[in-house]
């Protein structure tokens, strides 16, 4: 079924106009709703189809009410180009079927192939196996069941069939197919007609043109002969030396088709001339008919047909059955293409009955909405083509669009959300980097305050560590100092000295130079109370580095002077340089009663400012 329930049928003729609309209700059966016909005005008869069309076109369109959309498009086979062609054995190959269609289409089709639209229905031919082939792909149960390949082409010039359209889409209508008025003929009969094991000849006699269709079982040969019910009008014009319109009228009021043989003429002299131009025009049409059939034979090895299916608007004339039933000896009969199709409630069933072989091709094509058809030609512009996939693909787009829509708006949300977010963060980062820098600040002040502090302290405590300098050292000395010595002098400087000569034990006439702080001449508590007091000293600012030791010592041999126990007291000592002892400075002098007067000079580990 198809996705609509309704559907506008055109057939653009060459000098009419008709139209039906088509309703396909649940249950499925086809149903005709409305239907119009109209002759093109008589000041639009010089006018190109296109001009004609439109006007027609839209007067139907505000005289009936046709609600459908969809449309689909015959257009007159006057207008077009039809050929079959037989196509080169395959040997069964049907796989490069559509290169060798082309090629075929290009020799056969006498136009520019970039300014046609065209189609082709490709007819595979049955061996006396009977097996089904499919006409439409190519494509058969058994390639080697095919005797022979025709393809079936229809051409019609690009711009002629973009006019057309674009004048039907200009009324809110959307076109779902185009094809020729003989192809939807041929495919009405084929539905209506149950026989299909016969040849049968379809005669659709229009207006400036007929069309002649062979259908042969599967296959269809179909030829345009412009010979119809003008060249009976223009022949009336001629006879009785009148208007087109006024031929037109008499033909309609008074024609017939004269009966051959010794038949009685009518009265009227007028319908008695009128009569006998429409057999010598029927004549000549019959004669083409032969020589279609006779090419259909020979050429194509068609069977001879059995039977023959009128329609069209010319064809109502009176006797016309008649006439091609003794000119072929086959039965005549006029083609009921709504043997498939009901009736709406508002159709006026004798109006129908008087036009309806005029209205086959509408059916044709309405059948097609619904099911598949035997010839499928479609003669679609580029242009509507183009439309319709971008129709198609249309709601893909607007998936997408919404699609990248809201990725956007995520993204715009996750964004605005995030800044939001990281707005905050700042704002709480700078909050916290504001009470950190006072925080700093004051950690800078205090800190600035305890360096301050620090060092006056520092300085505090240097001051009380060098008020017990002095004391260390005398004291370490008198730790280290053997039993058997004991000093008489003490003095420190900022650089070893000189050697000198000890005159007397009290150290009398020592020379003081400079960088010297003489301790005092004392023993070893007299000097550490000398240094306390600083009655006898000399300060200056430098740096002490060096301690000279005089004193005296009781001894045995002069060699017992370098004590064992002193030399390991100074190693031993943190404030005394055991590597820079002036032991070869001593200046000894032997006294009497076994006493030594020494001189000894010491480097202190650390100097002691003053």
């Amino acid at each position: 079924m198809a996705k609509e329930n309704r559907i506008l049928t055109i057939d653009i003729g060459s000098d009419c106009l008709k139209m039906a609309e088509f309703l396909y209700p649940p249950e499925g059966a086809m149903k005709l709703e409305s239907f119009a016909f109209l002759e093109y005005d008589e000041e639009y008869r010089d006018c190109e189809l296109p001009e004609q069309f439109s006007h027609a076109y839209k007067k139907l369109l505000e005289e009936k009410d046709f609600t459908a959309k969809k449309v689909r498009v015959a257009i007159s086979g006057q207008s077009a180009f039809s050929r079959l062609s037989k196509l080169p054995p395959l040997g069964g190959d049907v796989q490069h079927i559509e290169q060798i269609i082309e090629y075929e289409a290009k020799q056969t089709v006498p136009y520019a192939m970039d300014e046609v639209v065209w189609d082709y229905q490709l007819i595979l031919h049955q061996n006396e196996s009977g097996k089904a082939v499919d006409a439409k792909d190519g494509s058969a149960e058994n390639a080697n069941d095919i005797e022979g390949m025709e393809a079936l082409f229809v051409a019609v010039k690009d711009d002629l069939i973009t006019e057309l359209s674009e004048i039907i889409q200009d009324e809110d209508k959307e076109i779902v197919s185009i094809e020729t008025a003989p192809i939807a003929f041929f495919n009405a009969a084929k539905a209506n007609l149950s026989d299909d094991d016969q040849c049968d000849l379809l005669l659709n006699i229009g207006g400036r043109c007929s069309s002649l269709l062979f259908a042969d079982k599967g296959r269809i040969f179909t030829r345009t002969i412009p010979i119809a019910g003008a060249s009976i009008t223009q022949q009336i014009s001629k006879e009785f030396d009148i208007t087109l319109v006024d031929a037109e009228e008499l033909k309609c009021r008074h024609g017939f088709v004269a009966l051959g043989g010794a038949y009685e003429e009518p009265e009227s002299e007028v319908a008695a001339v009128i009569s006998k131009i429409a057999r010598n025009v029927m004549t000549r049409l019959h004669g083409e008919i032969n020589r279609s059939i006779n090419v259909w034979r020979s050429q194509y090895k068609g069977n001879r047909p059995t039977r023959l299916f009128l329609g069209g608007g010319s064809s109502l004339m009176a006797y016309t059955p008649r006439f091609f039933n003794e000119k072929l000896r086959i039965p005549v009969e006029y083609l009921n293409s709504f043997q498939i199709v009901g009736l709406g409630e508002l159709i006026d069933r004798e109006e129908l009955l008087d036009v309806a072989p005029m209205f086959s091709e509408l059916t044709g094509m309405a059948l097609r909405h619904i099911s598949s058809v035997p010839v499928e030609i479609s003669l679609m512009p580029d242009a509507i083509k183009k439309h319709k996939a971008l129709q198609k693909k249309k709601p893909y787009f607007y998936a997408s669009a919404i699609s990248i829509l809201l990725c956007l708006l995520v993204f715009y949300w996750v964004v605005s959300t995030k800044r939001d977010f990281d707005k905050k963060c700042v704002e709480a980062a700078q909050t916290a980097v504001e009470k950190t820098e006072e925080i700093s600040t004051d950690v800078r002040t205090a800190s600035a305050n305890l360096d301050r502090a620090k060092g006056e302290y520092n300085k505090i405590l240097e001051m009380a560590g060098k008020r017990s300098q002095w004391i260390n050292v005398i004291n370490e000395l008198e730790t280290i100092l053997p039993d058997k010595w004991w000093l008489t002098s003490l003095t420190a400087h900022g650089e070893k000295q000189r050697k000198s000569k000890v005159k007397s034990s009290r150290g009398n006439g020592r020379g003081r130079g400079e960088n010297m702080v003489d301790i005092g001449d004392q023993n070893m508590f007299g000097a550490a109370a000398g240094a306390g007091r600083g009655s006898s000293t000399t300060i200056k600012n430098v740096e002490l580095k060096w301690l000279r030791l005089t004193g005296h010592s009781v001894a045995l041999r002069s060699d017992l002077l370098l004590d064992e126990v002193f030399k390991k007291g100074i190693e031993k000592s943190k404030y005394f340089d055991a590597e820079n002892i002036v032991f070869d400075s001593y200046n000894i002098i032997k006294g009497e009663n076994n006493f030594i007067t020494f001189e000894i000079q010491i480097k202190l580990k650390e100097p002691i400012k003053k």
